[in-house]
């Protein structure tokens, strides 16, 4: 017997506004059935086959250490500097740059400050496989 993750669910301080910008980020969108409204405690986004679902919930505690749990993104439609520089636009911050020699990844936080990395995409991460076979 196993189980299945049915969703993820991240506390938050403001859960409409954590919905919205995550929904910009990962291309998800609310139910259209039960939409998110400034003021619900409670918000999901999901890809449109639903099978990808995130839930944000307010609870009185802000953050306090370091996320025990966190996204690790793979670009789909730019290189990782590119996601790096649209996901700082869209209001992220940068926590960690853990780049080197054309690998790694990039640490930032969303706007409440729940960390999340940003890796290479799988053109850059292929590439960067191909030189290091050539290279042994």
């Amino acid at each position: 017997m196993t189980s299945r993750i049915s969703h993820t669910s991240i506390d938050a301080k403001n859960a409409y506004a954590q919905s919205v910008w995550w929904a910009d980020v990962l291309g998800l969108s609310e139910d259209p059935d039960d939409p998110n409204e400034p003021g619900h405690e409670e918000c999901m986004i999901m890809s449109a086959d639903r099978s990808l679902q995130v839930l944000f919930i307010e609870v009185p505690e802000g953050k306090t250490v370091k996320n025990r749990i966190h996204f690790d993104l793979r670009p789909t439609d730019l290189t990782q500097a590119g996601e790096i520089d649209r996901l700082l636009g869209l209001g992220a911050t940068e926590v960690a740059d853990h780049r080197r020699d054309g690998a790694g990844w990039m640490t930032l936080a969303d706007p409440e400050g729940n960390e999340f990395c940003i890796l290479l995409s799988d053109d850059e991460r292929a590439a960067f496989l191909a030189r290091v076979d050539a290279a042994s």
